[in-house]
């Protein structure tokens, strides 16, 4: 599959998907979220694969990301400490290779020092929100994907500042906030209604980076007369 309406299609499956994982969630119904999950998860992976993927160095990178991302999503299920490691740093993996994607499309300095100095604020408040309730054994690798979830995000804004499409910037943000759903549902508040937003915002973010493949493919098949053109 490789075409638009294919990948508009498996948004439709992803997102119907998501909705019911919601509402598994809420009615404590576990084979549903499991199942439900998996058809999300993949629904993302399936949705890059459509737009090209394996037909740029970006997409492939991005989706080795997607990849890290639903072993992750599949080791959260669990409510396991040690599982939760698990997927902490497949996660962390995910937002190693996001990092290397949006590096490859070139990163703008005065985007990067414009942000900086706020994700690095945020990632402050974050992390002193968090210390009081997290077990003392995940407390640094916690802190350590803080800082890399934040980095993820700066050189998305900084790959925005260098001509990279909006949704990139967009969906890195997304993915930003629905990890602090996940945080305050595992370590502050467990009976949190969170998830109703955190996880439509964290779907809505992969569907977004998935779909920034043929955005960048676009965009960079779209500047190829202007060089032409210069040259």
């Amino acid at each position: 599959m490789s075409s638009l309406a294919d990948s508009r299609r498996l948004t439709h499956v992803t997102a119907a998907a998501c909705l019911a994982l919601l509402i598994s969630l809420h009615f404590s119904f576990i084979t549903g979220v499991v199942v439900a999950k998996v058809l999300a998860s993949t629904g993302f992976i399936a949705v890059a694969v459509a737009c090209g993927a394996l037909q740029s160095t970006y997409g492939r990178i991005l989706l080795a990301g997607l990849c890290c991302s639903w072993f992750g999503d599949m080791f959260l299920v669990s409510q396991s400490e040690r599982v939760f490691l698990y997927g902490l740093v497949a996660f962390l993996l995910g937002h190693l290779a996001y990092i290397a994607a949006f590096i490859s499309l070139g990163l703008d300095r005065r985007w990067l020092l414009l942000t900086a100095m706020p994700l690095a604020a945020a990632a402050i408040l974050v992390i002193r929100w968090l210390a009081p309730h997290v077990p003392q054994p995940l407390f640094y690798p916690v802190v350590t994907y803080t800082i890399v979830i934040s980095v993820m995000v700066l050189t998305a804004l900084g790959a925005r500042g260098k001509g990279a499409p909006f949704i990139v910037a967009l969906g890195a943000l997304l993915f930003y906030f629905s990890d602090l759903s996940v945080a305050m549902l595992r370590f502050v508040d467990r009976d949190a209604a969170a998830f109703f937003w955190g996880l439509p915002f964290y779907y809505g973010a992969q569907l977004l980076l998935a779909h920034s493949v043929a955005a960048v493919s676009g965009s960079t098949t779209d500047s190829e007369p202007s060089r032409e053109n210069a040259a």
